[in-house]
This record gives C-alpha cells, structure tokens and sequence, in this order.
C-alpha cells in the first residue's frame, strides 16, 4: 500500500514492518474485522496501514446506502506511536523504541 500525504510518501514496500495488531478471533469476512500494521520509514517518519470491514474505521461508502471494507494509511507522531502500543499491548517494541520515555512507577 502506498500514499503520499503533505507531500510525504508513505510506502509499506519500503518502511520497515514495526508490530501488528487487529481483531481477534473474527474471519475477515466478518464486517468488524480489523488490522493495523505500524511501519517506520527509514527517514524515521511512522505510519499505520489498516485495513478493514464495514463496520470499522476504515469502511468506505459503497453506492448510496451502503458500507464495504476498506484500507488507508495514516501518519503517526511519536506520541501517537506510544498510545497505539500501549492500546495493542506491543510492549516488547514500546520498550524497543521509547525506553527513555518510560519510567518504573
């Protein structure tokens, strides 16, 4: 999948696949499934390429009154990056990326 947004160009062939997370126990011909793969580019810019059904984010309209599935790429800043591994529970890659940011409570 590939987009460019603001000028920016945002390749899942080039970055480097980072973690993964999505539904769990759903078939992806069930309407709420959903993906998301976290890339990094080698410029250091993240992104997330999702993919979804129906009922998801990431539906698009299909004729006048109907959702399909779909898919986007999506920019990440750094702290966006934190919370969605936080969310998805990628704590070995949080730790990987961001130790410094992280603190024993």
């Amino acid at each position: 999948m590939k987009a460019i947004i603001d000028g920016k160009r945002y390749d899942t062939e080039t970055a480097k696949l980072i973690a993964n997370a999505g539904s769990v126990g759903l078939s992806r011909s069930d309407f709420r499934h959903w993906n998301e793969d976290l890339y990094r580019t080698k410029n250091g810019s993240w992104f997330i390429a999702g993919e979804g059904g129906a009922l998801t984010k990431y539906a698009r309209q299909v004729g006048s009154n109907a959702s399909g599935a779909g898919e986007q790429i999506q920019p990440l800043t750094e702290d966006e990056v934190r919370d969605w591994m936080e969310k998805s529970e990628n704590y070995n890659v949080l730790e990987e990326y961001f130790s410094d940011s992280i603190i024993d409570a």
